[in-house]
């Protein structure tokens, strides 16, 4: 049984930083491609970053270009999301997801097989 936990939320003041945590368990951690998304309420979740651990490819959303940086632990399963310059636009709920197709959007929700239960992140001016 694969799982996702995530941690690491938390509210911050805006032009702060925090770093997500998501341990991943239940399958072999190689050739994933394993993501960061986030849902604001009354919108739709989004790609905000992604890796794939085959390689280490990263992958950003234009919106966090710059100031968000995934990385991951391989010894420890981890996957993890730095936030820098964190602004009032990326307060929303994250959650990490994982899937082994590589093909197709890197971004498209619809193929990830794997999701954790989210981290809420506030950001307050």
């Amino acid at each position: 049984q694969v799982q996702l936990v995530e941690s690491g939320g938390g509210s911050v003041q805006a032009g702060g930083s925090l770093r997500l945590s998501c341990v991943a368990s239940g399958y072999t951690y190689n050739n994933y491609y394993m993501a960061w998304f986030r849902q604001a309420p009354g919108k739709k979740r989004e790609g905000v970053a992604a890796i794939y651990t085959g390689d280490g490819s990263t992958y950003y959303a234009d919106s966090v270009k710059g100031r968000f940086t995934i990385s991951r632990d391989n010894a420890e399963n981890t996957l993890y999301l730095q936030m820098n310059s964190l602004n009032l636009e990326d307060t929303a709920m994250y959650y990490c997801g994982a899937r082994r197709v590589r093909i197709g959007g890197v971004f498209d929700l619809n193929l990830y097989n794997y999701w954790g239960q989210g981290t809420q992140v506030t950001v307050s001016s």
